[in-house]
This record gives structure tokens, C-alpha cells and sequence, in this order.
């Protein structure tokens, strides 16, 4: 009997001669982590896939009965040497599937002949092609079964649902399948987040109990009851670590920041010059509310393009202002913050202190400064903004990355503003937090819309608002496909953006890459920025005002290329997507994005967010080569369909990998998701939710549950490992 191993084991111990490929190219180093990479499918023995759904290409794996097998010599048209063709069929119950091997030696094409001796069992896996009129496995990788005696013996020891694992490279689905047989067999401990007493009253399986069923089911009832139970626990894991940060973030105290008769916030409500939309107001409300609080706000706020973020995050800085604190504004680029800090400073107008007026004190009735800090400014303008930020001179400080450096330091940090969270991680929310004596409050928000559970999965930390209410005077936006085939269409994309600038209008041109720093992608030339400015200056829009933005810029020149194009002496910006977020003219009314296909769903749903914002009606125009039927064709028809950023997000996510969502561990440590479905398994999200929060409740050291805490552990400090590798 063979020793048994720990969880922790190399995979080594289970894998045999196959270890180092398997390590490699699954990314797979111990005994746990080939446990938990659990089968992508199930083959029910004696049964093919239905053909009818399948299309060329596919990878298939199959399990039946050899019916077939002829050796086929002929002239290889290459090097006209003597070749082998061996012809298999496999059958099934329910059809039969034709296989074809080419060998150029005889003693292969023999070898093949005695493995798929007619009557054997075999595993074939490889991808589907049609050839003759029927569908066929070219060269598949395979696995035969043999017993003594009779063939029927060895398709008695095959169980009734094979197993199909991911496999890559050189190894296929029974060189997993052999390991994990193995492991089950050997490890000693397999580790179980749920508490006893909780999986008990759940009705639910163990977690040893669950492998040994997800790996080796009886029927697709065993399986079910296997994948119920790991679905939880992936959810599981994951919720009580927000729980515990909830928990972490409720028990600290900080400066409450309570309201100032006619203070900043009162005197620039008076000053705006529009109304506020219930939305604005009412989450507005709710943030002021949390900021006169004695424990630190931690909201994620959730806009439509367009809904009016900045503003509302505004008020809540002055808020902090008034009561003698500073806000900062994080953003993920310099072109964003550099917009951010031209908003801010025109609502604020005169509220907003201008060098003459430098020793002012914070909450002064003179109004604040606001101070902006890139990574690539000037010395001197770094230096001064520091200086502000550190000193309380400035009351709102706006920025990139750059406010991480630990020389950045601050007077009396009582509000962190992180715009487009998706760039960020929670570990650099907490790195600015760390500049403050005590923890500030601090407000997410991001304009790319996410759906409730994923939500409640990546940012189950923070309390969510949502402002989807657009502002009254918002221009519809009409989105079109513009095929790249039909030049026609493209010509009178050029002539509709000069009919828009001959109104008085201003357009963008959107383009997927800079210069000729990609190359060419599938045969297809992506447009670039430097190569479309050209094209079109000389071209279609000759006589119109073209100028181009990217970010390999220098941030002056990005700075003023936006200033001009916002004061309206530039007709058409050629740029990448550096104006994807935060950009706000009024007077760009159309947007042309070449090479549509190459963006993502949210990607498209935030540009066209640029176009409409002043009143007037917009159009977006999305000139792809995508092909029909394409996955690619699908997302912009869906971009084109609706403006619902909500539904897009789940469009967006329904097309991609949901392994994604949580992102990849740094240094080949596994995905957070395997089984579960931020979309389709909402309601073990909220249950997990649910059963975290008690269990916290009652043993926020987890002391009950050793598995769960050295689970949690894990999680968090793979989180940190993927913060490390972001910075």
C-alpha cells in the first residue's frame, strides 16, 4: 500500500514520469491544486456528442467501441515516399464517428492496428473536421482500454461518466485522469472551509466527499451534489473574507466631518448653475450622512456614463473641507486627472483659490485649493504641489499613482476618492488610506456598470450606490456598424462627420493602436493614430481642424491638446482611447471608432459616453471587419443595441471568461473561480453572503473553522501578491 501524502504534496508524489509536463503546462505544483482542477466536462460512456451542435474546429472528446480499423498505404505528395493512412470508426449508442492517422512509418501505422484492435475501448480526443461529407477526428490523441479476457471487461471498468479534463500542450485529459485517481486515493487531509456543524445543517457533502464525486461521479446525480457543494465553498471563501474587511472597517473610528452652516458645500450649491438631478441628490444625501459619521465611509458608487459622478463626489470633498480635512481624487491617467482637475476647479469657480491668494486656511470662507500631482509634471510644479498637499494648503488634491509615493504626505486626510476602481486594487486604496492619522472615508466609483453579484464578489467590501439617472438635456446617442467590406459605408461615415462639424459640431476618431508599435493582427492592418491624422487630413475631412492625442505624449502636450479641443478650435481628435474616461466636451457630437472588434463591450459603452453630453443628438459609428457569426460581431451588435451600460456589463461578461472577473493570482497560484457563475449562481452568492456574515458574527477569529481561516489567508494574500504585481 502505498504512503499516504499530504495535501501540500509535490504533484510529483501522484504523477509520476508526467509531473513536470503536467506542472508546466497546467500551471499545477501540488496535490491540492490537481484536486481542485476539476473536470471542464463528462463523456457518458458508450455515447458520442450530438454533431448536429458541434461546427469546424471544435475540440471534442469521445468514448466508444472501435468498429473499424484498415491500414490504407499511400504516396506522400511531398516527398513522394510510401505513407500510412490508418482508418478507424468509433461507435457509440447513439452514432459513429470516423478517425483518420497519418504515419510515415509502417511500424506506427502497425502499432495503430493492434492498439484500435475492432471490439477495443478508447478515449479520442481532438478538434472536428468535416471531410467527404461527414465529420471526422484528424490524429487524435486516444487512450484505450484494455482487460483480460473479453472487450467487455474493459468497458465494464470504465465509469459511466468520463471525466474530460483542461488539459494543454502535451498533455491530455488521462494523464490528468491517472494523477487524480491516485491523489484521491493517497492524501491523508483534504482541507474543508465549512464548519461542521454549518455543512450539517446545509445537508451537504463533505468537502473529501465532493472531490471524489466531482472527479468520479456515478451519475449526474453525485455530480450535482458535488458541484453544489464546491460552489459554495468557492463562494464561501470568498465572502467571509469581505466580511471580516467589513467588520475590520466598522470596529475603527474616525474624525467625524459634520456639516457647516454656510460653509463651501452651502455656498457652491448656490453657485451651481444647474440643477441637480433626485439621483444626485438622494446619493448625495447618503454620502453626506456616512461623512458625519464616526466610522469610515466605504461606499462604491456606481454611474451611468454621464450621470454626473463628479459632481456629487465634489460635494462630498467640500464636505470634508468645511470641517477642517483635505479630499483626494485618485485617477488612473494623467489625461483623467488632468480632467478631473479642470472640472473641479470650474464648478468651484471663484471657490476655488488661485496662486495669488496662497496661506489661506482650509474652510476659510475664501474658498480651497486644488492641487494636481502627476507623475510626469515638472519639478518645480511637483515639488509646490506637495508642498500644498502637505502643509493643508490645498483642501482638494487630485492625481495619478504618483499620490502613492511615500514622500506624498498630507495635513488632514478625511476623504479618498478612487475613480475607475477596475484599475485599481484594494491594496492601493489602503496605501493612500495609510497616509491619514486616522482612517479617512473613502469613495469608489466607477462608470463601467457591474452586475449585482460581481459586486457583491470583487467589491463585496464597500457598500454600493447606484446613479444611473442621466442629467435632463442629454442628447440621444444612435450607434451604427459600419462594415470595413463596404467602402461605400465608410465614405459616408467621413461625410457625416463633416456634415456634424459643418453644424458647428466636434468629433472624435478612435483608433486601437499609436503607431506601429502592434503588428498586424490576423492579415487585418490595425488603424493608428499617427497613420489615420495623416489619412484623413490629406483625405475625406481636408479643410477640417485635425489633431491627434495618445499617451505616449508628453502630459504638457496631452494637456493642451485637450484644452484646445474643448475651447473648440480643433474639429476632429484623432486618439486612442486615452479619452475613454473623464473626458467632457459638450460640443463632440460624433465619435468613429476604427477597428471596433478590437474593444471590449464596457471599452465601447465608455467612449460612446463621450458623444451627447451637450444637448445635442449623437452618433456613434462602429466600422469593424469583424465576420459574420463572429463572438466579435455579436459584442458591437450588442453595443449597437442598447445603452443600458447594466445589461451591457452582462453581455460583457456572458462573452468572456467568468474566471476573469477575480483575475489570475500572480506566479501561477489558481484562479478564485472554477465552478462558480457570477451571473447564473446569484443565489449561492447571497446565501454565501448571508452565512459569512453569522459566522463572523459569532467567531470573527474563525477559531472554529482552522480550514476556512488558512483558506481566507490564502485569498488575501493573493490579492496582495496581484497589488505587488500591478505596482
Amino acid at each position: 500500500m502505498p504512503e499516504r501524502i499530504t495535501w501540500q504534496a509535490p504533484i510529483a508524489s501522484v504523477a509520476g514520469k508526467d509531473a513536470a509536463k503536467v506542472e508546466k503546462a497546467l500551471g499545477l505544483h501540488t496535490v491540492g491544486d490537481l484536486l481542485l482542477h476539476y473536470p471542464r466536462s463528462y463523456v457518458a460512456k458508450g455515447t458520442l456528442s450530438d454533431l448536429s451542435d458541434l461546427s469546424q474546429g471544435d475540440f471534442i472528446s469521445i468514448f466508444g467501441q472501435v468498429t473499424r480499423c484498415d491500414l490504407k498505404p499511400y504516396t506522400d505528395r511531398r516527398t513522394h515516399r510510401e505513407a500510412y493512412r490508418v482508418l478507424v470508426t468509433v461507435k457509440g449508442s447513439d452514432g459513429a464517428l470516423a478517425m483518420t492517422f497519418f504515419d510515415r512509418k509502417r511500424s506506427v501505422a502497425t502499432w495503430r492496428l493492434e492498439e484500435y484492435a475492432i471490439g477495443s475501448y478508447g478515449l479520442f480526443s481532438g478538434k472536428l473536421n468535416w471531410f467527404n461529407g461527414q465529420w471526422e477526428l484528424t490524429n487524435p490523441r486516444s487512450k484505450t482500454f484494455k482487460a483480460e479476457g473479453d472487450a467487455s471487461a474493459a468497458y465494464d471498468d470504465v465509469p459511466d461518466l468520463v471525466p474530460i479534463y483542461p488539459a494543454a500542450g502535451n498533455v491530455d485529459t488521462w494523464h490528468v485522469q491517472d494523477a487524480v485517481a491516485l491523489a484521491l486515493d493517497l492524501v491523508d487531509h483534504v482541507p474543508d472551509p465549512l464548519p461542521d456543524g454549518l455543512r450539517e445543517r446545509l445537508g451537504l457533502l463533505d468537502a473529501r466527499g465532493a472531490l471524489r464525486r466531482i472527479h468520479r461521479p456515478a451519475d449526474h446525480r453525485e455530480l450535482g451534489a458535488a458541484r453544489k457543494r464546491l460552489k459554495l465553498d468557492e463562494a464561501f471563501v470568498t465572502q467571509v473574507t469581505l466580511a471580516l474587511r467589513r467588520r475590520e472597517s466598522a470596529e475603527r473610528t474616525t474624525t467625524a466631518r459634520p456639516a457647516l452652516p454656510g460653509g463651501l458645500l452651502e455656498r457652491f450649491d448656490e453657485r451651481l448653475p444647474f440643477t441637480l438631478t433626485d439621483g444626485q441628490r438622494q446619493v448625495s444625501d447618503t454620502l453626506l450622512d456616512d461623512l458625519a459619521g464616526s466610522h469610515p465611509m466605504h461606499r462604491l458608487l456606481q454611474g451611468e456614463v454621464g450621470s454626473g459622478k463628479t459632481v456629487v463626489a465634489l460635494r462630498a470633498m467640500l464636505r470634508v473641507v468645511d470641517a477642517g480635512g483635505q479630499a483626494v481624487l485618485l485617477a488612473p491617467t494623467e489625461v483623467l486627472a488632468q480632467q478631473h482637475a479642470r472640472s473641479v476647479t470650474a464648478l468651484l469657480g471663484d471657490l476655488a483659490l488661485d496662486e495669488m491668494s496662497r496661506g489661506g486656511l482650509l474652510g476659510s470662507e475664501d474658498g480651497t485649493r486644488v492641487a494636481l500631482l502627476t507623475g510626469s509634471m515638472r519639478t518645480g510644479q511637483r515639488r509646490q504641489a506637495m508642498l500644498d498637499a502637505a502643509s493643508g494648503e490645498a483642501g482638494i488634491v487630485i492625481g495619478t499613482h504618483a499620490l502613492l509615493e511615500d514622500e506624498v504626505s498630507f495635513a488632514d486626510l478625511g476623504l479618498v476618492v478612487v475613480d475607475e476602481q477596475h484599475r485599481f486594487g484594494v491594496e492601493q486604496r489602503a496605501a493612500l488610506g495609510a497616509k491619514s492619522a486616522r482612517p479617512p472615508h473613502v469613495l469608489v466609483m466607477t462608470a463601467t456598470p457591474i452586475p449585482r453579484t460581481v459586486a457583491m464578489t470583487v467589491f463585496g467590501d464597500l457598500d454600493t450606490l447606484v446613479l444611473s439617472e442621466l442629467p435632463k438635456g442629454r442628447g440621444e446617442v444612435q450607434t451604427t456598424l459600419v462594415p470595413r467590406a463596404n467602402p461605400a459605408w465608410l465614405d459616408r461615415a467621413w461625410e457625416r462627420v463633416r456634415e456634424e462639424v459643418a453644424a458647428g459640431r466636434q468629433a472624435y476618431v478612435v483608433c486601437p493602436r499609436i503607431g506601429d508599435e502592434l503588428p498586424a493582427e490576423d492579415d487585418v492592418e490595425l488603424a493608428s493614430v499617427e497613420e489615420q491624422a495623416e489619412l484623413l487630413a490629406v483625405g475625406p475631412l481636408s479643410g477640417l481642424r485635425v489633431e491627434r492625442m495618445h499617451g505616449r505624449m508628453p502630459a504638457d502636450a496631452k494637456d493642451a491638446v485637450m484644452t484646445a479641443f474643448a475651447a473648440g478650435e480643433i474639429d476632429v481628435l484623432v486618439s486612442t482611447t486615452v479619452i475613454e474616461v473623464g473626458v467632457d466636451v459638450p460640443n463632440a457630437t460624433v465619435m468613429v471608432i476604427l477597428d471596433a472588434e478590437r474593444f471590449g463591450v464596457s471599452q465601447l459603452h465608455q467612449l460612446r459616453g463621450r458623444i451627447g453630453r451637450g444637448g445635442h443628438a449623437g452618433l456613434c459609428l462602429l466600422v469593424t471587419g469583424a465576420d459574420p457569426g463572429s463572438t466579435s460581431l455579436e459584442r458591437l451588435s450588442a453595443v449597437a443595441a442598447t445603452r443600458d451600460g447594466f445589461e451591457l456589463s452582462e453581455v460583457d461578461l456572458r462573452l468572456r471568461r467568468e474566471g476573469d472577473v477575480l483575475g489570475a493570482d500572480q506566479s501561477g497560484r489558481r484562479r478564485t473561480l472554477r465552478l462558480l457563475s457570477v451571473l447564473d449562481d446569484a443565489d449561492v452568492i447571497v446565501q454565501a453572503r448571508e452565512l459569512a456574515e453569522e459566522l463572523v458574527a459569532t467567531d470573527p477569529e474563525l477559531a472554529t473553522a482552522p480550514d476556512l481561516r488558512a483558506e481566507v489567508g490564502a485569498l488575501e494574500e493573493s490579492s496582495r501578491a496581484d497589488f505587488l504585481g500591478k505596482t
